[in-house]
């Protein structure tokens, strides 16, 4: 576990969809990790099809980030094959530590992590009414804000991070056909975010949004998907590292985050997300 200090630094990548292919094609980035940052976030999406011996490979692939603490959340894709326990059992022996409406310290902040779902955004938010199945579709996107709030509540750390698969925000999605907004994320999520005050969220999902947004509050959102990381970040590894105050006195979310991009070894504040 890293010790308290004052910045740690996260590194987080979605949507490795890692497949039966894929047989050392993630572990020189995940040996890479170690030494650049201090703690791992994997946000969903981790296997192609759900199925454990997908597993089992990304918990090899895995091995050498598995120096430092390494989160992660579920992604639809890993409910594809009626297995999601077994992936999570498989993931969890390897030593990750899956995020289902949990939270973990580390280092003076608190991670909270849930898989997250579909519903749309704001004033376009699907709502509970008519038939049954639209009534138990807005239910699942309830539980999960629900087991989020649940999981920010029980951080005792001055500082919060959200982990998600599905996005809390449109400002992240856009770029995506306007068509799918409704199955990107839902904006359900970003309320306990805005009132637990977290520091950062990171997600996956959306291939073709954007790299980064906010929520209505100003907490910076990251979208961490690898095939939007490869091409926004073309000449890069594509996870982002994230360097995170751990102080409660930090400034104002626009000033609290410093970005060092793999392979860079500067320091650079994060910009001012895309519109």
């Amino acid at each position: 576990m890293p010790e308290a200090k004052e910045t740690i630094r996260i590194a987080a990548v979605g949507d490795v969809h890692c497949g039966r292919e894929a047989q050392g094609k993630f572990q020189p980035l995940f040996a890479s990790i170690p030494e650049r940052a201090d703690v791992l976030l994997l946000c969903g999406d981790l296997t192609d099809y759900g199925l454990p011996e997908e597993a089992r490979l990304l918990a090899r692939e895995l091995a050498p980030a598995l120096k430092i603490p390494t989160l992660a959340v579920l992604g639809n894709h890993d409910f594809e094959s009626g297995k999601p326990q077994e992936v999570v059992s498989i993931l969890s022996d390897a030593g990750v530590k899956i995020l289902d409406g949990d939270s973990v310290e580390l280092a003076g902040v608190g991670f909270a992590g849930v898989k997250g779902f579909c519903g749309g955004f704001g004033a376009r938010t699907l709502g509970p009414w008519g038939e049954e199945s639209i009534k138990r579709f807005v239910h699942e996107a309830i539980e999960e804000a629900l087991k989020l709030e649940s999981a920010l509540a029980k951080i005792r750390t001055p500082r919060r991070v959200a982990v998600l698969h599905y996005s809390c925000s449109e400002s992240t999605v856009r770029g995506e056909p306007c068509e799918i907004y409704p199955f990107l994320g839902s904006s359900r999520l970003e309320e306990p975010i805005n009132r637990f005050k977290a520091a950062a969220v990171f997600h996956g999902h959306a291939h073709h949004g954007q790299a980064e947004g906010r929520t209505a509050t100003g907490a910076p959102i990251y979208n961490v998907s690898m095939p939007l990381l490869k091409r926004t970040f073309p000449d890069q590894p594509p996870v982002r590292i994230i360097e995170l105050s751990t102080s409660a006195d930090a400034p104002e979310p626009a000033r609290r985050l410093s970005d060092r991009r793999a392979g860079d070894p500067r320091l650079e504040p994060a910009g001012t997300p895309d519109s």
